[in-house]
């Protein structure tokens, strides 16, 4: 494998230099002196922002790009980048060195003494947020690399100039067993990506090897309700610290209480007896958990009680999580990247707590995979909103329907007694909008959740 020399900075060439972590890399070896080029199917923020910076990006991936901006030394891609992509052929036959996106964050992270990794199904982006945010509060200068927009730092991703790295570490395609991680946390294991693992066997087997990259004088940071935990941490030689709802954990949660928006208080119980009483300012039993794994790495880091707190406290959530985005007609929206089951019931579990007359779940699908594979879990999950309307199914990386649309997911909602609308939005969702104008009230609360473009919906109607 080719090794960045981070004292002698090259030419970085990335394929997709758009997606959120990959734009955050960018942005990370632009900092350290390297000069960074790309591309991507299209303009966006995010390419905006490097555009902004003096990288020059190409829309369109074609094979003549890479020789318009040569030398390249290095050409870095990722997962959903094939062999067939014109600039992946063209690097190969001109013999440039090729790194993984993953493979480019594990030597990145090699460069600090602290390297911290927040893996999980579900749950990643919200703890990774909370810890930053209290590595800021106590001033500990951290670099950060976020799977989504932190409002506290203007975007994905903070360099910084401690031996503090933070970042999510994601098991799709097993990118995360790239990693060098000292601290790790695991906020639980779920069936997804199933286009990729076979099944959740598949997929603990690579959470063990995850947690297995950890050095002997590593920390584990695990949620302990997760099933057959032993078989996750039974071979570790490091340090392994459990946190959720029950006192046999080494971090548990007591005395929880919701207020009017549905956020959380509660008495936080660390090792030593010590108590902290946190209050936090998003919504949901879930956050109750990604709080808990945040404060013990920052308990373990070392960090003072008082910013522990505050931190939790001043909280405000990333883009997409439970995102309140405005009011039109006496309709609260909000949107959220909900896309799987379990994400969506602990969304809509929130919002149970959240003012609201009717709760009305605007979804888009993400991929035909994961729909077929957990179809049931949908229609299961989505129950709890009052009313569902579904988009089609963004299809992502995908090619392949494998016979299913949205409509077969409608049809199961409705076999469970539940109401249920199904559009066909094609390129617009011009219908859906429509519908959700004439039949939303004052005072009902409307989400639109999914990972695709289904938050274009919210900001329409806003803007109307």
């Amino acid at each position: 494998m080719y090794t960045i020399d981070f004292k002698k900075p090259v030419h970085v060439y990335f394929i997709g230099i758009g997606g959120i972590s990959m734009s955050g890399l960018a942005k990370v070896l632009i900092k350290e002196g390297f000069k960074v080029s790309g591309s991507d199917s299209k303009k966006s923020d995010m390419t905006s922002a490097l555009e902004a910076e003096g990288i020059r990006i190409f829309y369109g991936q074609k094979k003549e790009n890479l020789d318009l901006v040569s030398p390249v030394d290095v050409v870095v891609y990722t997962a959903a980048v094939h062999p067939d992509n014109p600039e992946f052929m063209a690097a190969k036959e001109a013999g440039i060195p090729m790194l993984t996106r993953a493979e480019l964050l594990g030597q990145i992270m090699k460069e600090y003494d602290i390297p911290i990794a927040v893996s999980g199904t579900h749950g990643k982006t919200t703890t990774t947020s909370m810890l930053s945010k209290i590595l800021l509060e106590a001033d500990t200068d951290p670099t950060l690399s976020i799977g989504g927009i932190f409002k506290d730092i203007g975007g994905n991703i903070r360099v910084g100039n401690s031996e503090y790295f933070v970042t999510e570490a994601c098991e799709y395609t097993n990118s995360f067993l790239s990693f060098f991680p000292k601290i790790s946390i695991i906020t639980n294991i779920d069936a997804d990506h199933l286009d990729f693992f076979k099944d959740l066997d598949d997929i603990r087997h690579s959470f063990t090897r995850f947690a297995n990259l950890l050095p002997d004088d590593g920390t584990l940071v695990i949620n302990g309700e997760i099933e057959r935990l032993d078989e996750i941490t039974g071979d570790l030689n490091c340090r392994i610290l459990t946190y959720g709802l029950e006192s046999s954990f080494d971090y548990y949660a007591t005395d929880i209480s919701y207020d009017d928006h549905g956020n959380p208080s509660f008495t936080a119980h660390l090792p030593g007896g010590k108590e902290l009483h946190i209050s936090l300012a998003v919504p949901g039993i879930h956050n109750v958990y990604n709080a808990l794994a945040a404060t013990a790495v920052s308990d373990i880091l070392g960090i003072d009680y008082t910013h522990i707190v505050s931190a939790l406290s001043l909280f405000g959530g990333t883009s997409r999580r439970f995102e309140l985005k405005g009011e039109v007609g006496g309709i609260t929206i909000v949107d959220d990247y909900a896309h799987h089951p379990t994400e969506i019931s602990a969304t809509l579990k929130a919002a149970l707590n959240y003012p609201h007359n009717k709760i009305w779940c605007v979804f888009q699908p993400h991929t035909y995979t994961r729909t077929k594979a957990l179809l049931n879990e949908f229609a299961q999950a989505l129950s709890t909103a009052d009313h569902v309307v579904l988009a089609d199914i963004y299809a992502a990386r995908e090619t392949d329907n494998l016979g299913i649309s949205s409509k077969t997911l409608c049809d199961r909602i409705r076999e469970l007694g539940h109401e249920c609308n199904y559009f066909p939005t094609h390129d617009s969702f011009d219908e859906i909008e429509k519908f959700l104008l004439q039949n939303c009230t004052k005072g009902d609360l409307l989400i639109t959740m999914g990972a695709g473009d289904v938050v274009k919906i919210g900001d329409e109607l806003l803007g109307r």
